[in-house]
């Protein structure tokens, strides 16, 4: 008998009763002045401080010089259609309004959450830019998990995240399962892993059925990412089947985007279980042996248009 997940209920608070009144976000936080003489001696200045209001933290107004500001090396590659729409809006408001965070590393700065605001500023001609400094430098990964300035595709947030647990991994920082929050969703990782392998790996299709068997482990970083290839190599292998599949469909004329979405949803095991727990390797065993197997006869093109939803997300 499958075990059901256990959720937790968020408790309500009274308005006004949690953190920091006006006055304490002002006072001044011994820190400050050591980090704005580190950001004085990189060139920069600090523009003012204060107190988060909601969690109390130090956080430093900055001014930098731009070519001192480095996208953390862990997060997606920018959109180059979306920077040139944020340089078209800089340009016309006149005004950058919009700092970016920023922690301090080895005398740079590393922004986990304004690649495409540093990249716009950058071809603008802009000298400087300014950020919010945050001097814990572990927050760029909490704060990488809630970036919302482009929404991800499976496929950025995948590289993504694989590239977040790679740093991780080399600062020895804990378990997989100590970063659920950062990394979001367990799939990510394996999706990830598999993208380093295949970029045009439609990793949409295979998310769904992922979503419910891979968890995250509860295992050092190093050992985790190495069962995170191990996962990867199964998807790949039962990409190259899928598409098997949907080259034989192709073949007797079937046409659609969502052929792959069509042919993964057909031989997943556990499309109509209720349960809430599955065997990882089982349930891909049995959907390569399913693949194997397709009868690409008995579809009609009509099936396919009736399971039409989203196509895979590259």
């Amino acid at each position: 008998m499958a075990k059901k997940r256990k959720t937790t209920r968020r408790k309500k608070v009274a308005p006004g009763s949690t953190g920091l009144s006006t006055a304490q976000v002002c006072e001044v936080d011994p820190r400050a002045s050591g980090l704005t003489s580190q950001v004085e001696a990189d060139g920069g200045a600090v523009l003012g401080s204060y107190r988060d209001p909601f969690g109390g933290s130090l956080v430093l107004l900055v001014a930098l010089p731009i070519d001192r500001v480095e996208p953390t090396p862990y997060q997606r590659d920018p959109s180059e259609p979306h920077v040139k729409r944020l340089m078209t809006v800089i340009e016309k408001v006149g005004r950058f309004l919009d700092p970016v965070v920023v922690i301090r590393h080895d005398g740079t700065y590393w922004t986990p959450n304004g690649n495409h605001r540093l990249q716009a500023m950058r071809k603008l001609g802009a000298k400087s830019i300014v950020g919010l400094l945050v001097p814990e430098p572990d927050v760029a990964f909490k704060i990488l998990a809630l970036n919302t300035e482009k929404a991800h595709n499976v496929k950025e947030k995948s590289l993504e995240t694989i590239r977040m647990a790679r740093a991780l991994a080399d600062q020895k920082a804990g378990n997989e399962c100590d970063y659920a929050f950062e990394f979001e969703q367990a799939p990510y990782l394996t999706l990830g892993a598999a993208y380093e392998q295949r970029r045009s790996l439609s990793g949409g299709a295979y998310h769904p059925v992922l979503r419910r068997i891979d968890d995250f482990l509860d295992d050092p970083m190093s050992k985790a990412l190495r069962e995170r290839e191990r996962r990867a190599a199964k998807v790949l292998k039962l990409d190259d089947a899928v598409s098997k599949v949907v080259g034989a469909l192709k073949a007797r004329g079937l046409t659609s985007p969502y052929l792959k979405p069509f042919v993964v949803a057909r031989i997943n095991p556990i499309r109509f279980s209720k349960a809430t727990e599955f065997d990882f390797d089982e349930v891909m065993d049995k959907m390569m042996a399913s693949a194997g197997k397709f009868n690409v006869d008995r579809v009609r093109q009509e099936d396919v248009a009736k399971a039409g939803g989203a196509p895979a997300d590259d």
